[in-house]
């Protein structure tokens, strides 16, 4: 058996309807799922709303809002976390009206040779980022994979150093 792809990653939010909105009716992903949590794994009692958006047919964003443990979010870095999701010209172009009809924050195009990507900020302080392979892309392929060992080595090399 050998993994197939990702099924969801899942993040905290400060507050799910606000979250829904932005899921919903900016990045276009349906609200798909949500489970009203009371107990843990290991038994404890909670009190926690996990919520699922659906991406494509088996792959989704998933979040948790937990009451009595705020969560406020912390500017981040697009180096620290960011989700890149693959999608077409049109979808990043409806994508990115929805979002300045909202006020909220849309970064780029930014070309990257291999991929162009414009990035979005959530309402929990996270970077969305949509992107489109480049013309002549096939993804990271074969010829990054012969180089990448390499390039990892003299980076580490050099940090040591």
């Amino acid at each position: 058996m050998s993994v197939r792809g990702l099924h969801h990653m899942a993040f905290r939010c400060r507050d799910s309807e606000e979250t829904r909105a932005f899921y919903e009716e900016v990045m276009g992903f349906p609200l798909v799922g949500a489970m009203d949590l009371s107990a843990s794994a290991t038994g404890r009692p909670v009190r926690v709303l996990h919520s699922f958006f659906e991406m494509a047919p088996g792959s989704y964003v998933a979040f948790f809002e937990v009451e009595g443990d705020p969560f406020e979010p912390t500017p981040r870095h697009d180096f620290d976390l960011h989700m890149a999701l693959e999608a077409d010209p049109s979808t990043i172009a409806r994508t990115v009206e929805a979002a300045r009809a909202r006020g909220l924050e849309v970064r780029g195009p930014s070309d990257h040779g291999f991929i162009r990507s414009t990035y979005f900020r959530d309402p929990n302080g996270y970077v969305v980022e949509l992107t489109t392979p480049a013309e002549g892309h096939e993804g990271l392929g074969a010829a990054t994979a012969a180089t990448a060992r390499r390039t990892l080595s003299a980076w580490t090399a050099a940090k040591i150093a």
